[in-house]
Parts: structure tokens; C-alpha cells; sequence
């Protein structure tokens, strides 16, 4: 099944201070390619996979798993980790997710993360029903472009395959229960107004972290796709001086990086 036009991978080789960036749930690598292409335009060396069954049609998604988007990202990081000195991991909503779990597993290897609206939860009845409704039902409406900004769209799924939803619901538990062994310093922004993951998700993360560095930001001119946002520049700024406060090496080059 051919990709969807502009969820396509990003990879860019730049210098010794590597970042993994991981999109949400039913979404795409679209969601983060500016943010992706800003990193490396400052020099780093940037990793943006396309997680197993997104970025193509709905119904691909219900061949995958949790355990199948994890294992993307974290085979792109034990790259990066091979590849850069220093590596930090960004994500988004799921993605936010599947970052903490990066980062309770590989500890000293990722020096410091960046979450953006990052899910916790599923909340709402349908959350409670999934157990069941999965064998019964197999998708429901879409929940990408939750974008305040007028004219800018996601690439992603309109419609939430619910085995895919049902796994999903399995990793946030999980997340939550290693959220103690997250100890990397931590930069997390998030909305206020946020029709897809109520910012008390964001709330909760903070108060069962480990980190002692942390900084939190309110996005208030954003919805949930906040890296298309408005406030899109103020993410892509912030995250860069983070990166910068935590490595050392962020203006050298290595020997094999390329253009």
C-alpha cells in the first residue's frame, strides 16, 4: 500500500547530536516534519519514522500493535544511539507516549526528552468499552487536525480502527506504571485547548516523573496538533535551546556526517 503523500519518513545525517522524533497515534511523520526539518537545519543529525500501519489507509492499522510502534522507535534509537554522541527523543500525543518509554528503558543513553500534548489516558465510555467493542465494531470517526490555525490540515486517518485503539489503551497503562523510572530532564509543552488529550494527561506525567530538571510551557494559541500550530516556531525554538542546555557537542560534526 503506497504511503499517503507527505507522510513520508524524514532522516537527515547532521552532526553528533542525534534526535528520534515520534508521531501520534492514526497520524503521520507530516505532523513533525517542520519541526524535524528546523533541527536539522541547525546542525543535527534527525530521525523521523513512519510507525508500522499509519501513513498509508485505516485498515492497515489493524494488523499492528503497540509493540509494533514501539519497536520502530526504538530500533531508530539504538541507531542514533550507535550513530551520535548525544541523543534526545521528541514526541507527539502517542508519540509523547511512546517517548517516556524510551526513556524508563534506555536511561543514561537519551539525555533529555520533549513531549507536546503528550497522552496518558484514554478517558470517556468508549475508553471502558474498547475490551469488547474491538470484536464488534471496527473503527470510529477520525481525530486528526484538531488544528486551531485556519487552512492548515493533518495527514492522518479519518477514522480510529478500534483493535488499533484497544493496543493503544494497553501502552498508556503501561507507560504510566514505568513513568517513575523516568529520570532525563524534561521539556513538556501542551494546550490548554485540546480537543484530543485534556491537558489533566499532561498534569499527571508531570507529578510521576522522576526528572529534576523539568520545564513546562503552555501552548494557548494551539489545539492538540500543536507542532502545525500557531505555536509552532515557539516549539521549534524552545526544544533547540533545550537540546543546547543538555549537549555539550551540538555545534561539532562527526566524521560521517553528510549533508
Amino acid at each position: 500500500m503506497p504511503v499517503l503523500p507527505g507522510a513520508e519518513p524524514y532522516r537527515h545525517e547532521g552532526g553528533e547530536v542525534g534526535v528520534l522524533l515520534c508521531h501520534g497515534f492514526t497520524g503521520s511523520p507530516q505532523s513533525l516534519r517542520p519541526w524535524a526539518e528546523h533541527l536539522a537545519e541547525r546542525g543535527l543529525t534527525v530521525s523521523l519514522p513512519l510507525l508500522p500501519g499509519h501513513g498509508t489507509r485505516w485498515q492497515d492499522m489493524q494488523l499492528t500493535g503497540w509493540q509494533d510502534w514501539y519497536a520502530e522507535v526504538d530500533r531508530e534509537l539504538r541507531e542514533l544511539i550507535a550513530r551520535c554522541s548525544t541523543v534526545f527523543v521528541f514526541g507527539l500525543s502517542m508519540g509523547g507516549a511512546l517517548t517516556l518509554r524510551l526513556a524508563a528503558r534506555h536511561g543514561d543513553a537519551v539525555a533529555g526528552i520533549v513531549l507536546v500534548n503528550p497522552a496518558n489516558k484514554l478517558h470517556g465510555a468508549g475508553a471502558h468499552a474498547l475490551p469488547v467493542a474491538r470484536h464488534f465494531i471496527r473503527s470510529r470517526p477520525g481525530i486528526a487536525s484538531d488544528i486551531a490555525k485556519p487552512g492548515v490540515q493533518e495527514v492522518g486517518y479519518d477514522r480510529v480502527p478500534l483493535r488499533a485503539a484497544y493496543s493503544l489503551r494497553n501502552l498508556l497503562r503501561l507507560v504510566d506504571g514505568e513513568l517513575p523510572q523516568v529520570t532525563q530532564p524534561l521539556l513538556l509543552l501542551h494546550s490548554p485547548q485540546d480537543h484530543t488529550v485534556p491537558p489533566v494527561d499532561s498534569a499527571r506525567i508531570l507529578s510521576r516523573v522522576s526528572s529534576t530538571e523539568v520545564k513546562e510551557i503552555l501552548l494557548e494559541q494551539s489545539y492538540h496538533v500543536a507542532t502545525l500550530d500557531h505555536d509552532a516556531e515557539r516549539i521549534f525554538e524552545e526544544s533547540h535551546a533545550f537540546v543546547g542546555r543538555f549537549a555539550p557537542d551540538i555545534g561539532k560534526k562527526g566524521s560521517s556526517a553528510g549533508g
